[in-house]
């Protein structure tokens, strides 16, 4: 497989940088990595107020997961050449009534289909935002403008659910909802005042879609994917009691921690972002053993709160980079096809968040804490052979 330039109407390359747009795309992945995961810091003020279990309300997190998985090829597919800029904004105006009417659920079936509506805003959005730094900013700066807008992922997990979890346990677990839909209108407003027109030359097809398979950098990508955030969201799903019931962490520490984890994200994103230009199966390599060892050591390191907290941050740190990393990989291997290649990592990344936490979510009323870990860590560290595989693909080095 050689590397090849793509023609000017699929990259759309600009002559100037929109360093501006980058920053509101960034924002805008804030936002749906914080209403994805904001459950996670939930399940127990939520499953205590709608009368379900910690493993049912963990549902919040699969079904929009699932349903971003369709969402994200689907969506490219139906809207044609519509202006990306025009769909961001909707997908957005759509995630703030998602929101809203999670807030105002009074019954766990209603919360649950309003998460759906937030799993077709997720999907859409990441699709065309994953693509988006080819047509914002000229080809050198690609890899820094990748990083800026999956630093939002990072920023969420500083900010977003931490945040959301400390609102949950001081006020209401319903004004963390209500929270987050007054934070997608503000976003909504910057995406409408700062994004450039973003026409498709050339809209995704399903002949183009489907010739992604093909390929074998994509393949290997879209695997590598599937193992890290599945394994990943199978453990961190579950953070909460694992910290509470394994590291013996007080649960009001919670949150707090979490924001720990979320900064050490922050890092790794940025870290990963300087180092995968050059060769991202390294970068990917790396990510997937330092996760894997992470999560196969905590049920014997993890037993004490320094063991605990500490492996956490380390946990953050290799996470962090993931998006970035394998984002990257995706624009690598596609590099004439961007649009396509990241609706299907889309649609495999969220498949894989709505898997992982279902297999914690039958994992851990089934079995101990400790056996989601092990699992998880057996996922993620199966990536690593995938990435070495991949050294010697052109169009990856």
């Amino acid at each position: 497989m050689t590397a090849t330039h793509p023609p000017a109407s699929d990259r759309d390359t600009p002559p100037t940088s929109h360093w501006a747009a980058v920053c509101a795309v960034a924002f805008g992945t804030f936002l749906l990595v914080t209403a994805e995961q904001l459950p996670i810091g939930l399940l127990t003020p939520v499953g205590s107020a709608l009368s379900v279990s910690e493993g049912a309300a963990g549902l919040m997190v699969t079904v929009p997961s699932i349903v971003a998985a369709v969402a994200a090829p689907t969506v490219p597919l139906l809207v044609g050449r519509m202006d990306r800029r025009l769909l961001l904004v909707a997908l957005m105006g759509l995630m703030t009534l998602a929101n809203l009417a999670s807030a105002l659920a009074p019954a766990y079936p209603l919360l649950i289909a309003a998460r759906v509506l937030v799993g077709v805003a997720i999907g859409g959005f990441w699709a065309i935002a994953g693509a988006l730094a080819v047509r914002l900013v000229p080809a050198a700066r690609v890899p820094r403008a990748t990083a800026i807008i999956f630093g939002g992922v990072g920023a969420a997990n500083v900010a977003g659910v931490p945040i959301g979890t400390l609102i949950g346990g001081l006020a209401d677990w319903r004004i963390a909802f209500g929270a987050l839909s007054a934070l997608a209108l503000a976003v909504l407003v910057t995406l409408l005042a700062v994004l450039p027109p973003l026409t498709a030359a050339q809209p995704v097809g399903l002949r183009r879609l489907a010739g992604q398979f093909r390929n074998g950098g994509v393949r290997a990508g879209i695997l590598a994917t599937f193992l890290i955030v599945t394994g990943h969201f199978t453990a961190y799903t579950f953070i909460s009691p694992v910290l509470r019931d394994l590291s013996g962490i007080d649960g009001r520490l919670v949150g707090p921690l979490l924001f720990a984890f979320g900064v050490a994200g922050v890092a790794g994103n940025f870290a990963a972002g300087a180092t995968v230009a050059g060769r991202p199966h390294r970068t990917v390599l790396v990510i997937a053993a330092a996760l894997g060892a992470t999560m196969l050591l905590y049920p014997v390191a993890g037993l004490t709160a320094m063991g605990g907290v500490t492996l956490l941050v380390i946990w953050g740190l290799a996470y962090g980079g993931v998006s970035t990393s394998l984002q990257t990989w995706m624009i690598k291997a596609a590099p004439e096809a961007v649009e396509e290649a990241s609706a299907l990592w889309v649609a495999v990344f969220n498949l894989s968040i709505g898997l992982g936490a279902l297999a914690g979510a039958a994992a851990v009323d089934t079995l101990p804490l400790q056996a989601v870990l092990w699992l998880a860590g057996a996922l993620t560290l199966a990536a690593a052979p995938t990435a070495w595989t991949t050294r010697h693909q052109r169009t990856l080095r």
